[in-house]
């Protein structure tokens, strides 16, 4: 087990994110533990001294081995969901992945160390409500936003702002036929409101007269965008790939003052953020991911946020 403090990297097995900033990190001899709690074979014990904060030793099955008192900062990506052995019946199941995501997660969650981002910190920062409050607070422009399940006020609401778009509140696997499906943004027609509304909440949001899309990477204080062009005329730029176009852009200085206090609100290290760029050149902000990937990007802007995230992984800091 080296004594140099590793950054730890919780991650599922596949994510061409987390391995760009680990090639990055490797390069610089930074020690690095890739863990999926999720499904890895883990044997740890954390023990706290009177008067000091966790430490103890974990090892995984792939031969991984990581200080618990030494750790310099955690990059919490995208660990797979907590699980247990399938002979288990459904209660014992329950009960073991209960016991894993408290325990295990819990101290991985307690090391005194940096966290980019902390997963209470992404928890919260991901629930529209709170980061669309937290976002207009912190003086970016958000444009007019109706949470409701009456269509009724739904209606009245897209009759009054429209031309209005729907959003899911959260991305939820849903499967049709067998396969699943992507809720897309999408404009929405007030006559086409309807008693589904009732079934449960749903955003809708005035639709910006864009010109351009633009998704800001912010890591440690510094910020990094690109402007996206669509090949056409598409609501949503994730339809297709292969027809849009990135270029670094410059974030202005309202925004990136904007960007410094909602990160800072929100308790976020990295945060990627999607703006639509108005015919007047303002700049609307649409939702903040405090865990998006970036790998899609133009390739001098992806090479800036690894390296900005190596560096911040780096250093740490103490929690």
């Amino acid at each position: 087990m080296s004594t140099d403090p590793a950054v730890v990297v919780l991650t599922e097995p596949a994510d061409p994110t987390a391995d760009l900033v680990i090639t990055e990190l490797n390069s610089r001899r930074v020690p690095v533990v890739r863990l999926d709690p999720g499904t890895d074979a883990v044997t740890f014990s954390a023990f706290v001294p009177t008067g000091r904060s966790w430490t103890g030793s974990l090892t995984t099955d792939r031969g991984r081995a990581l200080d618990l008192g030494s750790v310099r900062s955690v990059y919490y990506r995208r660990p797979s969901p907590y699980t247990a052995p399938e002979h288990l019946d459904a209660q014992e199941r329950a009960f073991v992945t209960a016991h894993a995501r408290h325990g295990l997660g819990g101290v991985l969650g307690a090391l005194d160390c940096l966290y980019v981002n902390h997963p209470h910190r992404n928890l919260a920062a991901g629930y529209k409500p709170h980061q669309i409050a937290e976002a207009a607070r912190a003086g970016l422009s958000v444009p007019p936003t109706l949470i409701t399940n009456d269509p009724a006020e739904a209606a009245a609401f897209a009759a009054e702002f429209g031309p209005v778009v729907y959003k899911p509140l959260r991305s939820t696997a849903y499967v049709e036929d067998g396969e699943h499906r992507t809720i897309w943004v999408r404009q929405v027609d007030p006559a086409e409101i309807g008693d589904g509304v009732a079934a449960c909440p749903h955003l809708f949001q005035q639709a910006v007269d864009k010109v351009a899309d633009i998704r800001v990477a912010a890591v440690g204080g510094r910020l990094f965008a690109s402007r996206i062009t669509v090949d056409g005329d598409h609501l949503d730029w994730r339809w297709d790939y292969d027809r849009i176009a990135f270029d670094p852009i410059a974030v202005p200085a309202d925004v990136q003052a904007g960007i410094e206090r909602l990160m800072h609100r929100l308790g976020l290290v990295f945060g990627a953020f999607d703006f639509g760029l108005g015919h007047d050149g303002r700049w609307w902000m649409y939702e903040i991911n405090p865990n998006g990937q970036f790998a899609f990007v133009d390739p001098p802007t992806c090479t800036a946020i690894v390296v900005a995230l190596a560096d911040v992984l780096e250093k740490g800091v103490p929690a």
